[in-house]
Parts: C-alpha cells; sequence; structure tokens
C-alpha cells in the first residue's frame, strides 16, 4: 500500500462543516494525509488527475446480503413471508461454499461498481467462512455475520439449527474474522428476526454483543404479518419485546423498520438504536413505506441499504438514495426528505450506524481513505450548478458515473475496471452455482423462466 494523491478535484467533504472545496487529497497508506490546493506530488507513488472529477465518501450500505445475490430475479412479485418460505429459504438452504463464495463476489462487484465501500451484510445459517473470504479478498470494509435461526414454520431443514450450535458457530467466526486486516472487517450477531429465534438465543446474543463489544444486525417490523405473529407469541410489539430482552441498545441496527408506533419510535430514539432504511426492498416486497421524516425529525440515527439482490434487484446506492427522497414527497410534501439529508444517511450516516464515525463517512484528515470519484459530465447530469453537486448525485447520477473507488486506500476499481475480482470468473461461476442450487432446491431450471 503506497501513497496517492488525487488532484484538482471537486471534493464533497461531508465535514461538520458541510465544505465543498476544491482542491488535492493526499493518502497516506490507508488513511487521508493532507486537503488542500496544489499539494506536492513528489511523495506519492501514484497521481489520479481528478480535473472535472468530483470525489464523495464511499457509499455506506447498512443492509445487505450477499449471499442472496445469486438469486437475482427469482424472488419477483411475493409479499416478505412468502418470498421467505417459497423461495429465499430453499435457496440458503441449498448453498454450498463455492455458491457463497461467488454470490458474495458477485455482490461485492456490484457494490464496488457503484461506489459503495462499507456494507453491513447478513449471510445464511452455513458457509458464512467462504462469504468472509470473499469479504477479504475483495477489499470492501464489512460488518458481517452468519444469520441464527433456531425456530420457526416452513424452515427447511438445512436453515434448522440447535441454539447451542448457532452460538458457538457465530463465536467460532467472531473470534476468527472480527477486526481482521486492522478492523477492515468486522463481526455482527445476525440473528434473522424474532420470529425466527428463541427468547434464549436472542439473551444470549445480547450478552455476547456486550461482552465482545460488537454489533447486532437484525429485521424488524418490515411487514404486518410478521408483527401480527410477534404480538401473538410474546405479547408485545417487535421493538418493544427487543427492548424487554435488553438488545434495544446503541450495539443495535435494525433493518426496515417501517410498521413503528408511537413508544417504539420512542424507544429507538432513546436507547441510540440504529436503523437502516431500504426503500427499494420495502417498495418491491409491498412492505410499506416508512415513516422516516418523522424519524429524522426526531433525530434517529439512519441509513441506508439495498438489502438483497432478489427483492430489489440491485444493489445500488444511487437508487436507493432517489428512491428515499422521492417515496416521502407525496405523503409530507415536497420538502419532507431533501437531497442533503438523504445524501447524509448514504454516507456519514451509515458511518454513525456502524460505529465508525471518527473513521470513515466524511473526507476529512485522519480518516479512513474510502472515496469514491464521480464523472459528471454527462447529459442526464447537466447542467452542472456546482453550487448544488449533492442535488446533481441524489437526483441525476446513476452508477454508471463512478470511475473509481477507493477502498482503505487501496484503488479497487479505476477507470470502471474493478481490480479485486476477476469479473469473467465470478460471472461465469454465478451462473453454474445458480443452476445448482435450483437444481439442489427442487425447482426446475430452464433458460427462460424460474
Amino acid at each position: 500500500m503506497g501513497n496517492l494523491l488525487i488532484r484538482n478535484a471537486q471534493i464533497i467533504t461531508m465535514n461538520p462543516a458541510d465544505e465543498i472545496i476544491m482542491g488535492d487529497i493526499f493518502i497516506k497508506n490507508d488513511t487521508i494525509h493532507t486537503i488542500g490546493p496544489e499539494l506536492n506530488p513528489d511523495c506519492a507513488d501514484k497521481i489520479i488527475n481528478a480535473e472535472n472529477r468530483t470525489v464523495i465518501p464511499g457509499f455506506i450500505q447498512t443492509h445487505i446480503h450477499l449471499c442472496q445475490t445469486l438469486f437475482r430475479g427469482k424472488g419477483d412479485d411475493l409479499e416478505l413471508l412468502d418470498w421467505l418460505k417459497k423461495r429465499i429459504w430453499p435457496l440458503e438452504a441449498a448453498h454450498d461454499e463455492d455458491s457463497i463464495y461467488y454470490s458474495a463476489l458477485l455482490g461485492i462487484g456490484e457494490l464496488i461498481q457503484s461506489g459503495t465501500t462499507t456494507i453491513v451484510d447478513m449471510e445464511t445459517v452455513h458457509h458464512t467462512e467462504f462469504a468472509f473470504q470473499a469479504i477479504a479478498k475483495s477489499g470492501i470494509r464489512a460488518l458481517s455475520g452468519k444469520v441464527m435461526m433456531d425456530k420457526g414454520d416452513d424452515v427447511p431443514i438445512g436453515l434448522q439449527e440447535k441454539t447451542s450450535d448457532s452460538i458457538q458457530e457465530s463465536v467460532d467466526l467472531l473470534e476468527k474474522w472480527n477486526m481482521f486486516d486492522n478492523g477492515r472487517i468486522q463481526y455482527a450477531f445476525s440473528p434473522r428476526f424474532v420470529i425466527s429465534c428463541t427468547e434464549e438465543l436472542l439473551k444470549e446474543i445480547r450478552s455476547l454483543s456486550e461482552t465482545y463489544d460488537v454489533k447486532v444486525h437484525t429485521h424488524a417490523s418490515e411487514n404486518q404479518k410478521e408483527i401480527e405473529i410477534i404480538q401473538r407469541e410474546t405479547g408485545m410489539r417487535n421493538i418493544e419485546y427487543l427492548d424487554y430482552l435488553g438488545l434495544a441498545n446503541e450495539r443495535l441496527i435494525l433493518a426496515h423498520c417501517i410498521w413503528l408506533d408511537e413508544r417504539e419510535k420512542k424507544i429507538i430514539k432513546e436507547k441510540g438504536v440504529h436503523i437502516s432504511h431500504c426503500p427499494g426492498s420495502n417498495l418491491k416486497l409491498a412492505s410499506g413505506i416508512a415513516g422516516i421524516p418523522d424519524l429524522l425529525r426526531m433525530g434517529v440515527s439512519l441509513s441506508l441499504g439495498a438489502d438483497g439482490a432478489p427483492c430489489n434487484n440491485n444493489l445500488n446506492m444511487f437508487n436507493e438514495m432517489r428512491l428515499a427522497a422521492l417515496i416521502q414527497k407525496p405523503i409530507h410534501g415536497p420538502t419532507a426528505m431533501n437531497a442533503r439529508s438523504v445524501f447524509e444517511m448514504a454516507t456519514i450516516g451509515g458511518a454513525k450506524a456502524v460505529g465508525l464515525e471518527n473513521e470513515i463517512g466524511s473526507i476529512e484528515v485522519g480518516k479512513k481513505a474510502d472515496l469514491v470519484i464521480l464523472n459528471l459530465n454527462n447529459f442526464h447530469t447537466y447542467p452542472s450548478y456546482d453550487y448544488d453537486p449533492i442535488s446533481r448525485i441524489v437526483y441525476s447520477a446513476s452508477r454508471d458515473d463512478v470511475e473509481t473507488t477507493i477502498i482503505n486506500g487501496q484503488i479497487v476499481m479505476e477507470n470502471k475496471v474493478v481490480k479485486t475480482i476477476d469479473k469473467d470468473i465470478v460471472l461465469y461461476e454465478a451462473n453454474r452455482s445458480i443452476k445448482r442450487l435450483l437444481k439442489r432446491a427442487g425447482f426446475i431450471y430452464n433458460e427462460v423462466a424460474f
């Protein structure tokens, strides 16, 4: 890892002063060392001329399922519980070591190509070791963990696990992978959702999260049927139950949170719980529209995620930003979610969710060099209006505008070519893998339909 100089760029810093500046960025190893005009190039091992380019903090997606990338297009037009039981769970149960590995690389390639530098990932029950290997190889920054599910109806045999096994396998993975590569990879306990977990398991996760000081990443209040089941089983709504178990705290990242009552919102705010808003997934599964403007006004920690490829069907933060802004306007008015608020959720908001706001999420001296270089010189992004580049990015730009992605000081994509993943091999193995999984899961594969 050497020293890198990015020259002559428009820099959207997302620092506390919200500065947008013209200048250079000098990266020493994995860290932003200097920001300023006309920096000395003599100390640089490599120079990138970013004239007429825009540099932004790398996007941080706080809810992803890399293990599901192979299932893209195989879960269309279903609501959540049917989607899980009829498609996703059988396919996850069919995974093998190679399919997990290539599913992860396929997803990471897409993420890097569209400017995402950090993810919070939830894997499946088995073979998570191979997802971690893919994450390590790719260079992406990640919090990840094996999914935990020791109860539930209509769960395939391949996803059923004993409570003790779920805990032991999670701890083993944590002790091997947490803080790998100087903290680029971290572990997060990942119970699927309350429906899939016994109270014994959830209480042990609470204790282990505290002991190891790691995040807990789960789904909550995504679907009204889900909430009805939890109320029937526990006598409480979802967030109330998590709070009762002691899980509602600053280490908890909750995906979705569409159906919250006022008491649950208050718990989330007071306990410092983080919410990952996934508008694309919520719309496609017909789950609903989360009340994000109210949560923003309350000061709740909010970030964005694409969820999994079979419920989106892409992992593109540009889509999630645009949707997050637009879906609220017919309900709450045109100013309910402006471009600046959404861009914050995609960058420094995500950093706060993962507890790394002092290391990533903005372009500041001393922070890790997780940066994206955009080329906004195109028909769909002009006129340029340089006084408001964030609007251009949120409402007009696309992943095709991402030119270079830098993570931890390493150039992982340059001139739109991903350097850490062999694209041809991954695409070939992805097709081989999904055919194998469809047959193993009992689905008939053909070239036309599922």
